[in-house]
């Protein structure tokens, strides 16, 4: 029997998949989640065989979930979301998920993934692996501007930066001005939100 934890905060869908999963003969549902935190856990005290789990969940994201569980567990990491974003593909291949599928697959794509993957190969929605040979772009601040904006993505001010990295604070607000530059972007919000996206923050 292949034991499974799903970690979904719509709840319509985590009851429906729950129902399916557990209509197979060789699957059973052992445990619910409505946040990565909760998932986590779940994994740790019943080590399931498979965890699917959301990428956008309250408390700690999916992604966030499956880097903490990725040196401390067996359980075998399924994301299913409705993101095919190459950055978040990118994290969850480093953080060790076996499988990103994207929630408009049919069920039968899932049941058929979840086997797959318990006889130790790994599966990626057809999208995202386009997206690794169309979008191999490599983060393109340097690591001193990589920090800044992890810094301003913080919420310190420029003051604080400067002060954290030793910098004058007329020096940090150039590299802020390079990194809108180097992102496209207009403003920090967006910077901060591309760098994400990208998988550059890890």
């Amino acid at each position: 029997m292949i034991r499974i934890v799903i970690a979904e905060d719509q709840g319509m869908l985590l009851g429906a998949m729950k129902s399916l999963l557990n209509m197979e003969d060789d699957m059973e549902v052992v445990g619910i989640a409505k946040n990565g935190e909760e998932a986590i856990g779940l994994v740790n005290e019943l080590k399931p065989d498979i965890c699917i789990m959301d990428i956008e969940m309250p408390v700690k994201t999916g992604l966030d979930a499956a880097e903490s569980l990725q040196s401390n567990t067996d359980c075998k990491i399924i994301i299913l979301t409705t993101f095919a974003r190459p950055g978040y593909f990118e994290r969850a291949r480093k953080a060790g998920v076996r499988g990103y599928l994207l929630k408009d697959s049919p069920i039968e794509e899932l049941v058929n993934s979840i086997r797959v993957i318990m006889d130790g190969r790994r599966m990626y929605a057809p999208e995202l692996v386009d997206f690794v040979y169309e979008d191999d772009s490599e983060n393109p601040l340097t690591e001193r501007e990589s920090q800044v904006l992890e810094l301003v993505a913080e919420g310190k001010t420029t003051k604080e930066i400067a002060e954290e990295l030793f910098l004058s604070a007329g020096t940090v607000r150039n590299y802020i001005s390079t990194i809108l530059d180097k992102l496209g972007v207009g403003n920090r919000i967006e910077a901060i939100s591309r760098f994400k996206e990208k998988g550059w923050n890890k």
